[in-house]
């Protein structure tokens, strides 16, 4: 049992997001006490150095040149025992894969009660994965399926399935404009996807995502 409140510091891009996860915290002050909140990853990066948290809730979504995700990656990175959970609006498993390979302590769903909430984040800081009560279920069970390779080519590595065709058209040579024509999609489009298959793959390149994709034996 802890004797002292959980320090948590709040990072998202909404600061009526902010003030209502305040709020919510602020119900349960003998167990919880919120001690900084930032609206964007660079503030939060600084932030988490001079206040030592116990546990960083982060907002999956952050606008701005780093995501929710990119940012857990950075701050744990930087302290490898880092507990960062991620809280998000959107009930997908790609999200939930996302983040534990990006060393999150948790996910939740915005919908949380604060009961619950704080329930989690407290489990989150003695070192436990916390997942949303709504999503365990289905994650388990996706994350078998994942093991028996019953869904697309990179899907371990949190790849959508767009983003996997995308993959096998660059490790097959063709260009931006050439996978748009092929998949009957705009160039843009093509380009959005090329970024975020680069970030999941944790490389900076073309050349890279190949080595990775046939290393890996997504595509061979």
């Amino acid at each position: 049992m802890r004797n002292q409140p959980l320090r948590v510091l709040l990072v998202d891009d909404h600061a009526m997001v902010l003030e209502g996860l305040k709020a919510v915290l602020g119900r349960f002050r003998g167990r919880v006490r919120v001690i900084g909140q930032a609206l964007d990853a660079d503030e939060a990066q600084c932030l988490v150095s001079s206040l030592e948290p116990d546990v960083v809730l982060v907002d999956v979504r952050l606008r701005g040149s780093m995501s929710g995700l990119d940012l857990c990656r950075r701050l744990i990175e930087a302290a490898p025992d880092r507990k960062v959970v991620l809280l998000s609006a959107y009930d997908d498993e790609q999200y939930l894969f996302q983040a534990m390979r990006a060393g999150a302590a948790g996910y939740l769903l915005k919908s949380i009660g604060g009961e619950e909430l704080v329930r989690h984040l407290e489990l989150a800081a003695t070192g436990e994965k916390v997942v949303d009560p709504g999503m365990a279920g289905r994650a388990v069970a996706s994350a078998a399926r994942l093991q028996a390779g019953e869904f697309w080519p990179g899907a371990h590595l949190s790849l959508t399935q767009r983003e996997s065709e995308v993959l096998g058209h660059l490790v097959a040579g063709l260009s931006n404009r050439a996978i748009a024509a092929k998949l009957v999609l705009g160039e843009e489009t093509i380009k959005s996807h090329v970024r975020a298959i680069f970030r999941k793959l944790d490389v900076n390149d073309r050349a890279g995502a190949v080595a990775t994709a046939l290393r890996e034996g997504i595509f061979q």
